[in-house]
């Protein structure tokens, strides 16, 4: 059986897209039934919409964020979603939602966490001046960016990288890494002890 995955967004949609290049090239296999954003505004849901994935707008702006979630949980669940993919998604899921979930909700983060968490992780660490920093790949907890890491990558901060260079290479990275992540975790090639994801295809 084919596994359903969710994918949820709230700005351009660029990692959602890759996803859905890898879809249809085959090297992801999964149904897609619907993409979701907390906002009418996102641009990703043009994208989405012309390759032909069905959409749906949170009521997060109408209802709150109670009611959108429940929206959002009684969607996947008629939909018989057994993934959730945070595609630039920027909302926190409450509690009740994460734990209804539980494990099965993925997030990318343009950092190494559990370093230079939030949302301007890539300019913090600009500024930090670290000179390596990468993306993480994790499961959604009940904290911000502090679920257990199935996947990471380094990127080397060059002397000649600017922000805008340093972001560029993020974002290459991050929708390299994120469909074969999901991948791993659809086919349950995933074990766990204790924090610690073992990827048991090596």
């Amino acid at each position: 059986m084919t596994a359903s995955v969710a994918i949820l967004i709230s700005g351009k949609g660029t990692n959602m897209k890759a996803l859905l290049d890898r879809k249809e090239s085959g090297d992801l296999s999964c149904e897609i039934p619907f993409i979701a954003s907390d906002t009418s505004k996102a641009e990703g849901l043009l994208l989405a919409q012309a390759m032909g994935i069905k959409t749906e707008i949170l009521p997060y702006k109408e209802k709150g964020k109670e009611e959108a979630e429940r929206v959002l949980d009684e969607m996947c669940r008629s939909h018989h979603v057994q993934w959730i993919v945070l595609a630039g998604f920027m909302r926190i899921l409450s509690p009740w939602f994460v734990n209804r979930w539980e494990g099965k909700i993925l997030n990318i983060h343009p950092a190494l966490l559990p370093s230079f968490p939030g949302n301007r992780a890539i300019l913090d660490a600009w500024e930090y001046g670290v000179k390596v920093t990468g993306i993480t790949i994790h499961l959604v907890d009940r904290g911000m960016d502090s679920g257990i890491i199935l996947a990471q990558k380094a990127i080397v901060i060059k002397e000649e990288d600017t922000l805008d260079s340093l972001t560029t290479k993020i974002h290459e990275t991050e929708h390299d890494l994120y469909w074969k992540t999901l991948k791993k975790a659809i086919e349950g090639q995933y074990s766990f002890d204790g924090r610690r994801a073992i990827n048991d295809s090596y």
